[in-house]
């Protein structure tokens, strides 16, 4: 074990004894012990995730400068450059603090943790996120899950490099989210959208109910004879028309969102080609960043909607026409005309679909 981590017993008395805070329960500093150890022992092995989220708990339960400077190198180590430099920051202030027995006891560490801040803080980037123009108020903007206050937006704030992901909520509203890969030394700026909540839709009035006639004259009315050529209402063919409005608006609503998934889905390919191959500088043209691969995810699935959609609608749209045709005409005012009839079955059937056919007079 090196002089920066080593953390001895008679030096964590020492250091509680004269912390800024206030000492920790035993049992909270014995825990805290054993998270330190056993992170040290990870982060020395390369594990970093696993060590550094247990230096932090041993941080949390019981603070000592000497975890804070390990946990610094430790997400230095680890790639999380931001949040190395603000912790080295918070060692090197909590040194000052230190009487001078206190701050000789440190050894090497200040000027280790000086050395590594300076390394790092140009290479640490910047992503600052603002709203677009017009956003309801009471618009909530996150980034990794934290909510940012006003006064963050449009600020070129240090973040880890990697991908971040921003999301943007108005009162009422659907939730927006975007991914973000920023790199070391990079700076962006991203203006982000907001989609506002639907206003209620407000219902029709209900239409007047027609007037009835006086109970005399609904009799002569229902016992009047019938002109010829004009159908029975009873008899009219109602179930069989309201069937093809319903097959004809299905395989309209298909076609419709046919088109509109067809249209997301070409719109995900530009994405994937800018993303993919030698745009992002990757010898294999297959090769895509976490952008390219979330839209090629999402344009393979609405390419397969859109297929869908278009076979239900067309699916829809024929069963309509048919009806439609082989619909029963009104008899007219001639005798003796031969009835019509109709009968549908199925031709062929397979693995691929089916063939329907249909016979009669009309």
């Amino acid at each position: 074990m090196t002089p920066w981590f080593r953390r001895s017993a008679h030096l964590l008395v020492a250091l509680a004894s004269l912390s800024l805070a206030a000492p920790a329960a035993a049992q909270d500093a014995a825990a805290a012990e054993e998270l330190f150890n056993r992170g040290l022992a990870d982060m020395q092995a390369g594990r970093y995730e696993s060590g550094c989220k247990m230096l932090a708990e041993s941080e949390q339960l019981d603070p000592q400068p000497g975890t804070l400077f390990t946990l610094a190198m430790c997400e230095s180590q680890w790639g999380r450059i931001a949040t190395a430099v603000t912790q080295l920051g918070n060692y090197l202030a909590w040194v000052e603090r230190m009487t001078p027995a206190l701050r000789a006891r440190q050894g090497d560490r200040p000027k280790a943790a000086r050395e590594e801040r300076d390394r790092l803080a140009p290479r640490v980037p910047r992503l600052s996120l603002s709203l677009q123009d017009g956003a309801p108020p009471g618009t909530v903007v996150k980034r990794d899950g934290s909510a940012m206050g006003p006064a963050a937006l449009g600020v070129a704030l240090p973040v880890n490099p990697g991908v971040h992901l921003v999301s943007t909520q108005a009162p009422g509203g659907p939730l927006w989210e975007q991914t973000v890969a920023i790199a070391e030394g990079e700076t962006k700026a991203l203006t982000l959208e907001v989609k506002e909540a639907m206003a209620p839709s407000i219902p029709a009035p209900p239409a007047p109910a027609p007037a009835q006639p006086p109970p005399a004259e609904a009799e002569s009315q229902r016992d009047a004879p019938r002109p010829l050529g004009v159908p029975d209402e009873a008899a009219a063919p109602g179930g069989r028309r309201a069937l093809i409005y319903v097959a004809g608006g299905v395989g309209a609503a298909g076609l419709v969102a046919g088109g509109i998934l067809g249209a997301l889905a070409l719109d995900k390919k530009s994405v994937v080609d800018e993303h993919c191959g030698s745009r992002i500088q990757a010898s294999d043209e297959k090769a895509c960043d976490a952008t390219g691969n979330k839209a090629a995810q999402s344009g393979g699935t609405m390419a397969l909607m859109s297929t869908l959609g278009f076979g239900v609608g067309l699916a829809g749209l024929g069963a309509a026409a048919v009806l439609y045709w082989t619909e029963p005409k009104p008899a007219g005012p001639a005798t003796g005309a031969a009835p019509r009839w109709l009968r549908a079955s199925v031709l062929q059937a397979g693995p691929t679909g089916a063939v329907l056919g249909a016979q009669g007079t009309f």
